[in-house]
This record gives C-alpha cells, structure tokens and sequence, in this order.
C-alpha cells in the first residue's frame, strides 16, 4: 500500500471486509495527500459479536472504541443499504461524509433464458424437476444449516432437486453434513463467463441468514437472483432492509425456521405461476433499480465530489478505463455470488 503513494492517487478506496486494513488505507491516504474512502460491504465488528466469534465484553468495547475512532478518520463512509447507512450514523459518522452505494448488477449478462440451463444437462437434472439453488459465499453468517436440514426433510421429493455452489469457512463442514444426501449437488464457485447460466439453472433462489445479521450484511448475491428473473426464498425478521427487498419477488420467512422454510418452498415448487409472477417481479426490479451503469455513474459523481476533481467523461462508462473500473469493482464488492 505505501508503494501506492509514489504516483499520488487521488483516491484510496478501502472495501470491507476487511475492515484491519483501514490503517494501512487511511496511512496510505494521508501520505499521498488523497481522499480516504471506507465502503461498507459487512460490519464486520458488529457481525463478529452477534455470530458469537467474539464473545468478550472487554474486548467488545475496545473493538467498538477502534472502529469508531477509525470511522471519523475516512473522508467519506458508502454502505449498501438505506440501514445499514443509518447505522453508520450511530457509529458517529457525519451524515455528510455518509453515502449510500448499494450493490449493482449488469443485467445485459444476467437475464432470465430462453431455453433451460446447460447445466442441467451437465448435472442430470431433467427439465420437470425443480432446482432450489444457493449460490454464494459459505460461511457461518448464512445459516446454511437451514439448507441441509431442509434437503433432508425433503428426501422423499424426487421432483425437488438442491443444488449449492460456493466456498468459503463454513464449506467443508457444510459438505461434511450434506454428505449422502442424494438430493443435493455441491459445486465449486463457477467462473463468471457461467454465472448466468448457474443463476438460470434454479427455478427457485434460496437465500439463508442467520438471526441478528440481516441489517449487518446486505448479500450481493441478491442483485444476480433478482436479474435472471427467478423467485427468492430468503430468511429474514420482518422489517430489515434483506425482508424488505425480497417482498414482491419472491417469500420471506422467519430466520432458523426449518418447517417455515420447507413449507414455503414447497408452495413455490407447486405453483409455476406464482413462480412466474414473482420472477418477473423480481427482473422488472432489477432492471429499474440495481442498473449498474446507473448505480456507478452516481458512485463516479460522488468521487468526484470528494476528490474535487471533474468526472472522467461527459457519457459514463464510454471508455477503456471505465471498462477497467466495472471489472475491478466487480472483484472487488462481491458482487458475483461473493456474500
């Protein structure tokens, strides 16, 4: 990072997780004489102590007192959701350094399909059986217990297939207890070239959160579901911004209620055209509202206005550099299936 000063960046740009890098962004910042940025993906800290990871009061103050002290350092602090800004809020961020940067999609490369997935082909699945996926990041914050506990209520249900695909902490116990289940299919993270066509292989988008994280984490892996056009199960407390989100596209169900869950997937394997409302539903939103040339020219003015530079061009996202940016932000905010 201290490298970066050398050719003077108008900007230092620091995505969390993980927020342990702040001191090297905000050093870096203040050496280069830059502007400062923290991007709030997941709250971390508070996220830590609500999953239990830490469980000291002694050092829950302090971890408070550092994040907070830290926060008022940054130029500007961007967050994903309305909530989740409002949080920063209460940290004592200055609601005019606050800005809202919610996760985007591109829904020119991810669009419901005219035909059925390649992938059922690859997997065996025939075209009557409906596919319940969850794609994305395996760690504990998920609860995807849920998932394995429902696979296996549901075992007598030839014509319901799960399938999982991602990584992370959690993977490998999380395989360990699906393990037999001869209604599931695990698969790798796929490369982003097949995001598409693994998004289009569910007709049924399945997406777990423990109690207590719901306004800790917005999941970026929501914007893909959304874009191809297919329902949403998700587990939330009404009221959260992840509840809020899902309602109109797809059902919402209480966190860590398995026969909540069960029920309200069979109810949507049933009815293929509540499936289908709900999933244009869900398109029609995710073109109208996560664009993601939209999204970015408003993030690109906000820079702007930090820095107190001029935009890069007059039509957003017209150029090479530009170009070099999405890809960057895409690696970079998670959002191919990374939360």
């Amino acid at each position: 990072m201290l490298f970066q000063v050398l050719w003077h960046p108008d900007l230092v740009l620091l995505v969390e997780p993980t927020f342990c890098c702040a001191p090297s962004a905000l050093l870096t910042a203040r050496l280069a004489g830059a502007t400062a940025w923290l991007h709030v993906q997941d709250f971390e800290v508070d996220a830590a102590f609500e999953l239990g990871d830490i469980t000291s009061s002694r050092g829950q103050i302090l971890a408070h007192a550092l994040e907070r002290w830290l926060l008022r350092k940054f130029v500007r602090v961007s967050s994903i959701s309305g909530q989740m800004v409002s949080r920063l809020l209460l940290k004592g961020v200055d609601q005019s350094r606050c800005v809202h940067f919610p996760n985007w999609v591109d829904t020119g490369a991810i669009f419901p399909l005219p035909n059925p997935s390649s992938l059922r082909r690859e997997l065996g699945i025939s075209d009557n059986v409906i596919v319940a996926l969850y794609s994305g990041s395996m760690g504990k914050k998920q609860g995807l217990d849920l998932l394995v506990d429902t696979a296996r209520q549901l075992l007598h249900r030839s014509d319901i297939r799960f399938v999982f695909c991602g990584d992370g902490s959690y993977r490998q116990v999380f395989v360990e207890k699906a393990r037999g289940l001869p209604n599931v299919n695990i698969l790798p993270f796929q490369p982003a070239e097949r995001l598409n066509d693994l998004l289009n292989l569910a007709d049924i988008h399945l997406l777990p959160q423990r109690a207590g994280a719901a306004d800790l984490v917005m999941p970026s892996k929501l914007t893909g579901m959304l874009a191809s056009g297919r329902p949403v199960l998700a587990t939330a407390t009404p009221g959260t911004e992840l509840a809020s989100a899902v309602l109109g596209h797809g059902i919402v169900v209480p966190p860590g209620d398995v026969h909540a869950f069960v029920s309200a997937l069979l109810g949507l394997a049933a009815d293929g055209d509540l499936r289908q409302t709900l999933g244009h539903a869900a398109r029609k939103y995710a073109v109208s509202h996560l664009n993601r040339d939209e999204i970015l020219c408003r993030f690109e003015r906000s820079i702007s206005n930090a820095c107190d530079i001029p935009p890069l061009d007059t039509e957003p996202f017209s150029t090479a550099r530009h170009e070099i940016a999405v890809e960057r932000t895409t690696s970079a905010a998670g959002n191919i299936g990374d939360d």
